[in-house]
């Protein structure tokens, strides 16, 4: 069946995620596309149009789906004053919301940090001096879970506490002082300009959490020196590029953990002690994993799941079968996996869960291990219970998170895709797009949920194709703007620009063009957004939108201005010398006729200076001088 099929029943619940009043979800039921097999026509979002007004800078910009973003300055006694920081109180509550959902399902037990003791003493030692250091470890080594010790024992250091920031994405540092200001001032729809943003985030102090870092070198050393007050703690991998020498930036790496820790480990997991077969198998792995933490979390579910599967094969046995009933069932217990499941498990472990988890696994493969929020897999799989799925699947260790969300853990995107789970791919992407199109563009979704959702939305406008594309990143582009996610909101636009000129859509393709130019000029490109306003003007014009025309032609007369505002800020070179330079002498023949009034840009009059070390003449109006003698 086509999992599309049903799908306006099933939305209801994933419209009104986390952020979404609850009255919302309702009402959403009555506006999700109709399972036609195609892509919903770009007609605008179901229901009343978002319409959010946000402060730029200097401009004041107002985010409207319909007809694209209008944009003008600041009125006069509008402005704010500086921002408030954010009290503990808040402070907590935003930091909460910066963590993954509690996800519905069977609890999932706390797994234990063990062998990490003096690399806990250290960090903490370290950030307590005011010192930046970087955690590095290869992928799976537990720095997650040793980020989260820290922000314990670190909660009373700083004067605004302790804010965790993902970098997961974020070559740039511009994204992440903005996430930081963000964290640690009360300014609801405001954007800093730059400058702006530099001094405000100059005065913070606080021990800042920086998970999944993918930067370095000098990208690092401007995040690092436009917060001098901050001591960082950059969790990384070893193949992100290193801090430069100037950063000062202390290194401690994690290795893989001991013999007797990885027993423990898959002790705790399992919930009993290890038979003697057991431990020697855990010897084995340890030494074919090199200790990582995550292959021994992986390996208690793959032993829970042995024995779930041995115990009822107990049961069975106590059960008499019926005259006329026929049991072909194996003889024996199940044996434990070999060496090679251990080190690669995510296809056994995967064969052991629900079809909805393994639903939700080609979801995940489909969108480059990126997987929605539990809200949406209802609709995505077609079971009402999918949203557990994402608890049993972090339970199994094949999730791990980043940020705000779940993706597949280290390794197991390119395990499931060797035995057929990205076979299906472009389907799955499909689906996600039509359903992320509908979602994003209802009005009663708010742009702060859709921000949180941002990396699987991209993911699956990248994978779609070029209808479904243009149509969800016509949707998905003003809550980006909206939720102040403005790294995303650039990319959704170019890959709707993209789309739409590839399946023929002039209007759409004028109206992303017209968002890039406002994008553009809010963050001071000037040059940049003249060329895409006048390409959105040329493309309204041809489609008679006088409407759009005129949205267009008012934001190209700030970039106007800004261009007249940067001539006087940056004056020309000009040919007149200097004021204080001393008279030169300019020799003339006397046949030769006098020269006429020149503009000061014409370069091409004769003149010889004396002496020759001195700086040329300006050019004088009116007839030449008599020659001195």
């Amino acid at each position: 069946m086509d999992r599309t099929q049903g799908q306006s029943g099933r939305d209801e619940q994933a419209a009104g995620g986390p952020g979404t009043p609850s009255s919302a979800s309702a009402s959403a039921s009555a506006s999700a596309p109709a399972s036609t097999g195609k892509a919903p026509a770009p007609s605008g979002p179901a229901g009343p149009a978002r319409v959010v007004t946000l402060t730029a800078g200097d401009f004041t910009l107002t985010v409207n789906p319909v007809d694209g973003s209008e944009i003008e300055p600041l009125r006069p006694g509008t402005e704010r004053g500086r921002p408030a920081k954010r009290d503990a109180a808040a402070r907590a509550v935003r930091d909460a919301a910066a963590r993954p959902p509690v996800l519905p399902g069977s609890p999932i037990s706390a797994r234990p940090l063990l062998a990490r003791g003096e690399e806990l003493e250290r960090l903490v030692r370290l950030l307590g001096r005011g010192r930046s250091v970087r955690l590095t470890g290869p992928s799976g080594s537990g720095r997650s879970a040793l980020l989260d010790a820290v922000a314990a024992r670190c909660a009373g250091l700083a004067p605004d506490g302790v804010v965790r920031i993902s970098g997961y994405g974020h070559q740039q540092p511009g994204e992440l002082l903005h996430a930081l200001y963000a964290t640690v001032y009360d300014a609801p729809r405001e954007r800093p300009e730059r400058d702006e943003l530099l001094a405000r985030v100059r005065d913070i102090g606080a021990v800042v959490l920086l998970d999944d870092l993918e930067m370095g070198g000098s990208a690092l050393d401007e995040l690092l020196r436009a917060t001098p007050e901050c001591a960082y703690l950059l969790a990384a991998t070893p193949d992100t590029k290193a801090p430069s020498d100037d950063s000062h930036v202390e290194e401690v790496f994690l290795t893989g953990l001991g013999r007797e820790d990885c027993v423990a480990l898959l002790e705790a997991g399992l919930g009993r002690p290890l038979t003697d077969e057991e431990t020697a198998w855990a010897g084995d792995l340890r030494f074919a994993s090199e200790g990582l933490p995550l292959r021994f979390v992986q390996a208690a579910a793959m032993l829970r799941q042995r024995d779930e599967l041995n115990h009822s094969d107990e049961d069975d046995d106590e059960e008499e079968p019926g005259v006329f009933e026929e049991r072909p069932r194996d003889s024996g217990v199940v044996p434990l996996p070999t060496l090679a499941e251990g080190a690669a498990p995510a296809e056994l472990l995967a064969s052991r869960v629900s079809e909805s988890a393994r639903a939700a696994l080609r979801i995940a493969c489909a969108l480059g291990g990126e997987l929605p929020h539990h809200a949406h897999l209802p609709a995505l799989v077609g079971d009402t219970h999918a949203d557990t799925a994402v608890a049993e699947l972090l339970d199994c260790g094949l999730l791990t998170p980043v940020g705000t969300r779940y993706r597949l853990a280290a390794g197991v995107a390119r395990q499931l895709e060797d035995v057929g789970y990205g076979d299906t791919a472009s389907e799955e992407a499909r689906t996600a797009a039509r359903h992320y199109a509908w979602w994003t563009g209802h009005a009663s979704v708010v742009p702060e949920r859709v921000g949180r959702e941002a990396d699987a939305v991209l993911a699956a406008l990248a994978g779609a194709d070029v209808v479904a594309a243009a149509v969800l990143a016509r949707t998905a582009a003003p809550a980006f703007a909206a939720s102040l996610h403005w790294e995303a909101w650039e990319r959704v636009l170019r890959s709707g620009a993209e789309a739409a000129r590839k399946a023929g859509e002039v209007a759409e393709q004028a109206y992303f063009h017209h968002e890039l130019g406002v994008l553009a000029l809010c963050e001071g490109r000037v040059d940049r957004a003249r060329a895409e306003l006048e390409t959105s003007i040329g493309l309204r014009g041809a489609l008679a939108d006088k409407r759009g025309t005129v949205a267009g032609r008012r934001a190209l007369a700030l970039v106007v201005d800004r261009e007249v505002a940067g001539a006087a800020a940056s004056p020309p070179l000009r040919l007149e010398a200097p004021a204080a330079a001393p008279e030169a002498v300019t020799v003339a023949t006397p046949a030769t006729p006098a020269i006429p009034a020149a503009p000061a840009a014409r370069t091409d009059a004769v003149t010889k200076a004396v002496p020759a070390a001195k700086p040329a003449p300006a050019l004088r109006s009116g007839p030449a001088a008599a020659p001195r003698v």
